[in-house]
C-alpha cells in the first residue's frame, strides 16, 4: 500500500523542499527503522546489547550512544527485556528533544504534554532519578499510558498530573527547564501511519498553530530566568513551527533561541518566511529534520533561553 498524498500537500511541499520533493516521497513509501532507547536507570547497555544480540540484529546510534537500532525488531514489545523496562521502543527522531533539553541532576523540569511518556523517561534517565519533574497531559487515556512506561522504566522522581496545560499559567512555579512536545499534524509521522495522510488539512494545521501558541507561551511563563524551554513537533508545518517560535519570540524580549548542534545528524536551519509571512532572524537557530536526513521521522526542535 502506497502513501495518497492530496494535491495541497504536495503543493506545499514542493515549497519547502523544491527539487527533493520526489526523494521525501520516495521515503515515505520505506518503513521507518526499528529503533530503542537504552533504560540505563535499569540496565547497562553492555548487557542489554548482549541479550538482545541473542535474537537480533543490532547497530548504535552514531550521534546518541544509548539509542539503538534493532533489525526485524517486530516482535520487541513481547520480550522480557521490553516487560523489565530495560528499553524503550522510541522513534529516533523523538530522542532529540530531551538530549537538547541537556537535563541536569536535581533539576526541576515541567513535561507540558508528556503522554505516552517516552520523552519524560528519557528526562529521567538523564537526570538519573533525581530532582523532580513534573508530567503532565489531558486525557485518562493518555494519563494510563504515561503511568504505565514510567512504572515499567523504573522512574522515581515524576509527579503526574491531568489537566489542560494552559492551566499551568495559574501555578505559581518556576522550572529550570520544559518541554513542550506539542501536539500536530505529524506531517513528519507519515512513515509510521499513512493515516495521517488522510486527515491532513489545512484548517487542523492553523487551529492546532493557535493551540501550540498558547501552549509554548504557558511553558515559558513557568520558566526560570537562565531557564531552557523546547518546543518540539513532529510535523513540517511552518505555522505550527517556526510561526509558533516567532510568536513567543515577539511577544517576550527575553526570549532567545540558542543554536542546535547533535554530532552525527544532518541538520536543517528553520526557514524565515512562508506564504508572505516574514518571522524573526532567530528561527533560524531552530532545527528541521526531514525524514531523509537521518532516515528518521521528520521533526522540528527550538531551543529557547530566558534571558
Amino acid at each position: 500500500m502506497k502513501p495518497q498524498f492530496k494535491e495541497k500537500f504536495l503543493e506545499r511541499m514542493r515549497k519547502l523542499l523544491g527539487d527533493e520533493l520526489e526523494v521525501f516521497l520516495e521515503i515515505c513509501e520505506k518503513y521507518l527503522p526499528t529503533t530503542i532507547r537504552v533504560n540505563t536507570l535499569k540496565i547497562r547497555k553492555e548487557d542489554l546489547v548482549e541479550r538482545l544480540s541473542q535474537k537480533y540484529k543490532i547497530k548504535e546510534l552514531e550521534w546518541y550512544e544509548d539509542g539503538l537500532i534493532i533489525e526485524d525488531g517486530f516482535s520487541l514489545g513481547n520480550t522480557i527485556e521490553h516487560a523489565l523496562g530495560y528499553f524503550y521502543v522510541q522513534e529516533a527522531a523523538s530522542m532529540i528533544p530531551p538530549l537538547v533539553l541537556k537535563p541536569r541532576k536535581n533539576d526541576f523540569v515541567l513535561d507540558l504534554c508528556a503522554a505516552p511518556g517516552s520523552k519524560t523517561t528519557q528526562i529521567a534517565q538523564l537526570m538519573e532519578n533525581t530532582g523532580l519533574i513534573i508530567a503532565n497531559d489531558i486525557r485518562i487515556d493518555r494519563i494510563k499510558a504515561l503511568t504505565t512506561n514510567l512504572q515499567r522504566c523504573g522512574v522515581s522522581n515524576c509527579v503526574v498530573t491531568m489537566m489542560n496545560g494552559n492551566a499551568f499559567r495559574n501555578v505559581n512555579l518556576e522550572f529550570d527547564k520544559v518541554l513542550v512536545d506539542a501536539p500536530c499534524s505529524a506531517e513528519g509521522a507519515i512513515r509510521k501511519n499513512y493515516n495521517v495522510l488522510r486527515m491532513w488539512n489545512l484548517r487542523m494545521i492553523k487551529g492546532l498553530s493557535r493551540l501550540q501558541k498558547k501552549l509554548v507561551e504557558t511553558g515559558f511563563m513557568r520558566l526560570k530566568e537562565g531557564g531552557r524551554l523546547v518546543y518540539s513537533t513532529c510535523t513540517l508545518a511552518p505555522e505550527e513551527n517556526e510561526e509558533v517560535v516567532d510568536f513567543l519570540l515577539r511577544k517576550y524580549e527575553n526570549a532567545k533561541v540558542e543554536k542546535v548542534s547533535l554530532k552525527g545528524l544532518r541538520l536543517r536551519k528553520g526557514i524565515e518566511e512562508w506564504e508572505g509571512k516574514k518571522f524573526s532572524n532567530e528561527v533560524r537557530r531552530c532545527v528541521r529534520i526531514y525524514p531523509q536526513d537521518n532516515d528518521t521521522e521528520g521533526f522540528f526542535i527550538a531551543s529557547i533561553v530566558k534571558r
